[in-house]
């Protein structure tokens, strides 16, 4: 059974920084993809950003150049760096993992933007 756990999420201010983590219970090297949604109140689900087997990455327009996302293959675990956090960057972040199968879940993590 592939599990997500998720974690780091919290409340910062405007300009601020934030980093996620989402670790998965079986080898990252099995998952095609991973990566991040995030939904706030009111708005669409957005793909935030994912990584691929192979490394490859791709981001949301809305956070090109402030987010970052990788992975560490020895800790199963991929991360979501968030630089200059804005208002409109709060949400609920979850993380997501594809394999041959299907889509997993994590169980969302709130980040907040405020001052």
């Amino acid at each position: 059974q592939v599990q997500l756990v998720e974690s780091g999420g919290g409340l910062v201010q405007p300009g601020g920084s934030l980093r996620v983590s989402c670790a998965i219970s079986v080898s990252v090297l099995r998952i095609n993809v991973m990566g991040w949604f995030r939904q706030a109140p009111e708005k669409e689900r957005e793909l935030v950003a994912l990584i691929t087997k192979s490394g490859s990455t791709n981001y949301a327009d809305s956070v090109k150049g402030r987010f970052t996302i990788s992975r560490d293959n020895s800790e199963n675990t991929i991360y979501l760096l968030m630089n200059s956090l804005s208002l409109d960057d709060t949400a609920v972040y979850s993380c997501f993992a594809d394999d041959n199968v299907r889509r997993y879940w994590g169980q969302g993590t709130q980040v907040t933007v405020s001052s």
